[in-house]
């Protein structure tokens, strides 16, 4: 099955990421940009100054040039500064190890760096802090190439193997932001504004930076995601970028939160009235009377102090990086805010399909981006195709082959299904298919994302690879059992049949073969800094197969 959707803009070949930085300053010069007060015109002048004090630095067309450091408006600043010289930028995500750090220096050839704390980098290279830029003399205007000169190298994370180097041009990323902004109006409109708080070194984060900047979207940084829930309320965002770990993470805490106060009831009826009305929104009459008369009740009662949360003004938001399912879709669009969720990789610049507003598809990833081919190979793998793929990876040309083949196409190692409307679903990754020892495949995203569903919940992995059974590794929310006396998590008896309801429930939607016979709760919850989760929070499954291979080994014991 292929599907493909015809381009909405067509990128000029001498068209530049930076070109809007100079237009906006036009156009637009007193309209503010950045939080609080940074107008077209002054991020214009000051990239142009940044601009100038690389040059003077010595930094060449075509030079790589890290970019190490946590979310914030200078990370904005150096970047567009970088590619105003003709120059390349290099993301290193702050969280990465020394190892990484140097791989990523090395393989580039990065000749300098800007970083938020200069002492992580190694070697003589030149290297700015954050908070000292190396302002110059001005430019006048940007550097003057082709669109299909690279940008950018991004580095996956990756969630096995070293990072390789995502080679992506102006073209790439120009093609990929500009034909998804003309769906996605309401969301650039006049006066809208978000808050950016994902790692602007994920390429995903990176997307909407540059869409903001082309939109002119009134801008926030927050690094802090515990500080999220403040500038929430005091920003007022229209709109907002996520991941699927973080809008479970809401979910969950609010309905913690009502149970853990007495009005766990409520919430639990309000969750179901949410989400039977979004679902009733995608069938003919939409809902009936008494559904939407119980939605009124509990949109004063729970909904709109959810919405409150997120500042009052949010109804929209964009969900990336993994699949978030049906379930949470249903219910945010259902309590007021309607996520959007769409699907790519860092080597599709990365959006290859989305849902937008009168084409949206709760539990799939929508359609196709405008110029974008997508295809289902005859194994189930989600084929690409379009000026959003890649150039390849840097210094690797025998990695680039094994992901592009003879006819361009793009291979994402991801499994998936295409709708006659073009409605691509994520079912689960090539490499991560279980096939028991009885011969049954088993997608463990299904059994997963249920099970995650409980609040007490934090992460949870399926295995059963070349194994009689279906098993999983689950791990607890810390914030959700606070308040609770256990010594001991992996064997308290209370927990452990809690998390057996979670099972149960996730068991429903799989064949008896396919379901979760025996779970194992660990001692501590996955981080990124404990090396289990990547920068967009998807688990790392080899390196929690390495690290709690005793604990597979006793379940298949036992």
């Amino acid at each position: 099955m292929e599907f493909t959707t015809p381009p909405a803009v067509v990128i000029g070949d001498h068209q530049r990421l930076t070109d809007p930085v100079w237009s906006n300053a036009i156009s637009h010069g007193d309209l503010v940009q950045f939080a609080p007060d940074i107008t077209c015109v002054a991020f214009r002048d000051q990239v142009a100054a940044l601009a100038g004090g690389l040059i003077a630095a010595g930094i060449q067309p075509g030079d790589r040039v890290a970019l190490m450091s946590k979310t914030r408006y200078e990370w904005t600043l150096a970047d567009y500064a970088i590619l105003a010289i003709g120059a390349i930028t290099v993301p290193i995500f702050e969280t990465s190890s020394a190892e990484q750090v140097s791989w990523i220096l090395e393989d580039s050839g990065a000749v300098a760096c800007f970083a938020e704390r200069p002492a992580q980098i190694p070697g003589e290279l030149q290297v700015w802090a954050m908070d000292d830029l190396p302002f110059g003399e001005p430019i006048t205007e940007p550097y003057q190439g082709s669109a299909d000169d690279t940008a950018t190298i991004i580095y996956t994370s990756g969630t096995t193997g070293r990072p390789k180097g995502c080679v992506l041009t102006h073209r790439n990323m120009l093609s990929d932001i500009s034909n998804a902004m003309p769906a996605l109006h309401q969301l650039f409109a006049e006066g809208s504004s978000t808050v950016l708080f994902l790692p602007l070194a994920h390429s995903f984060a990176r997307l909407l930076q540059i869409g903001a900047v082309q939109g002119r979207v009134n801008t926030m940084y927050t690094a802090d995601i515990k500080d999220l829930v403040a500038d929430l309320g005091r920003f007022k965002p229209t709109f907002l970028l996520s991941v699927p770990r973080v809008f479970e993470k809401v979910y969950n805490g609010a309905k913690q939160k009502a149970h853990a106060g007495g009005k766990g009831a409520i919430f639990d009826r309000a969750e179901k009235v949410a989400i039977e009305y979004s679902q009733a929104q995608d069938k003919p009459g939409g809902p009936g009377l008494a559904l939407r008369l119980q939605h009124m009740v509990f949109d004063r009662l729970v909904y709109s102090k959810l919405r409150a949360a997120l500042g009052g003004r949010c109804e929209r938001a964009i969900s990336g990086g993994a699949p978030m399912g049906a379930r949470l879709g249903h219910f945010f669009r259902g309590i007021g805010l309607i996520v959007l969720e769409g699907y790519g990789l860092t080597e599709t610049s990365p959006a290859i399909t989305f849902n937008r507003e009168g084409a949206q598809k709760i539990g799939s990833v929508g359609q196709p981006l405008p110029g974008v081919t997508v295809r289902i190979a005859d194994d189930g793998e989600i084929l690409a195709k379009g000026e959003i793929v890649f150039q390849g990876y840097w210094n690797n040309p025998a990695a680039t082959a094994e992901v592009i083949d003879e006819d361009g196409w793009f291979h994402t190692g991801d499994i998936g299904s295409l709708d006659a409307q073009g409605f691509l679903t994520i079912t689960g990754r090539k490499k991560e298919l279980i096939v028991t020892a009885g011969g049954k495949n088993v997608a463990p995203a299904v059994l997963e994302d249920r099970v995650r569903a409980h609040p007490l919940v934090s992460q949870c992995m399926v295995v059963g690879d070349r194994q009689p059974f279906i098993a999983a590794l689950i791990t607890i929310d810390p914030e959700a059992i606070a308040d609770r006396a256990i010594s001991d998590i992996t064997r308290d008896e209370q927990l452990r049949a809690e998390i057996q309801v979670a099972v149960d429930e996730a068991n429903k939607a799989v064949s008896k073969a396919e379901a979760i016979k025996v779970f194992r709760i660990l001692p501590r919850d996955f981080t990124e800094a404990t090396g289990e989760l990547t920068p967009s929070l998807k688990v790392k499954r080899a390196v929690v197969m390495k690290e709690y291979a005793n604990e597979i080994e006793a379940i298949y014991r036992s």
